[in-house]
């Protein structure tokens, strides 16, 4: 990975990959490829609602299990993103957090910070917690 002119190394998506929105994702690989850096994309994810249920809490199978599937959602998700961007270094991200917190924490390093906005307009929860806690410039493009 290369620095741009304007000192710009990596760009940080937040990306739900059971819905991935189309107005982030290009904007965010058309950034990556102008520029010439790494794009790290951050799907966050929770454990599913039964394992609230079990007595002795999560075994580390199912734990694995559960990850394996997010981290092959995010893939697909990404996958025609990567075909017509075949020069933008990806860095697929996948974390057992909030989605808040993250991107926050993933974008400590970042120049960037990449989001969606509702269809409705409003920025929701999480774009508000990442443009209030946020250490660095965040985009939020319409979905």
């Amino acid at each position: 990975m290369r620095n741009s002119p304007n000192g710009i190394t990596e760009i940080v998506l937040g990306l739900d990959a059971r819905n991935p929105a189309e107005g982030p994702l290009r904007f965010a690989f058309d950034c990556a490829q102008l520029r010439g850096v790494r794009l790290r994309v951050v799907h966050a994810w929770r454990f599913p609602s039964c394992a609230a249920e079990l007595p002795f809490g999560v075994p580390e199978e199912d734990r694995a299990a559960w990850e394996d599937h997010e981290v092959q959602l995010l893939s697909d998700a990404l996958r025609p993103w990567r075909e017509k961007h075949p020069e933008v270094h990806v860095l697929e991200d996948v974390r057992l957090l909030p989605p808040a917190d993250a991107l926050v924490r993933q974008s400590s390093d970042a120049s960037l910070v990449v989001m969606g906005r509702h269809h409705d307009g409003e920025l929701g929860t999480v774009a508000s917690e990442v443009l209030r806690d946020g250490p660095g410039p965040v985009t939020v493009v319409p979905a």
